[in-house]
């Protein structure tokens, strides 16, 4: 990703600029950002991108809206009752958030609003 290029998830944004930093913002802000299955997904994805770009000198994660992030998204995870699915978005959940901790670059949360459990 070039400096100014603007990457758009359905819910993720990522911006970047010509300092090295990336934005990424997590877009869901009508549901305080819950982490769906498809937010990890663009989520992981974004963060995978940005550790392989040895442009990128560090990271600002952040909520779109009132909140930073509500945890999981509890409406999806009651819409699939079974323990194989649980233990996948866990495994998932988990993966992302070492992907964050093994960053090449640091990563600065910037926390407004609600931030619960994995938020």
């Amino acid at each position: 990703m070039r400096a100014g290029e603007i990457a758009v998830e359905p819910y993720v944004l990522c911006e970047t600029d010509g300092r090295g930093v990336a934005r990424i913002t997590l877009n869901r802000p009508r549901q305080f950002n819950a982490l769906s299955e498809e937010m990890l997904a663009a989520l992981q994805a974004q963060l995978d991108a940005i550790a392989a770009n040895p442009q990128i000198r560090v990271v600002v994660l952040a909520g779109a809206g009132k909140a930073f992030c509500a945890g999981h998204d509890l409406k999806q995870m009651l819409a699939h009752p079974d323990q194989h699915y649980y233990e996948d978005l866990f495994a998932r959940c988990s993966h992302m958030m070492l992907t964050i901790q093994r960053m090449p670059q640091p990563v600065i949360a910037r926390v407004h609003g609600i931030a619960t459990a994995a938020g």
